[in-house]
């Protein structure tokens, strides 16, 4: 159940389209940018939690 939500968040922020697609700008980046760029590294590690979480 938790292995799942961990996988399943990245997935429903992304999608959740109006909450990033305005915003303010971080040093002259739209928000919408680091935004998606900020799921990245957050994915990976919901991944492996998942992981370790479906391994023991």
């Amino acid at each position: 159940m938790i292995a799942g939500g961990c996988l399943a968040a990245p997935f429903v922020a992304l999608l959740w389209v109006p909450f990033y697609a305005s915003g303010p700008s971080l040093a002259g980046v739209p928000f919408f940018y680091w935004y998606q760029m900020l799921w990245v590294p957050l994915s990976v590690l919901l991944m492996f939690i998942a992981y370790l979480l479906l391994r023991r």
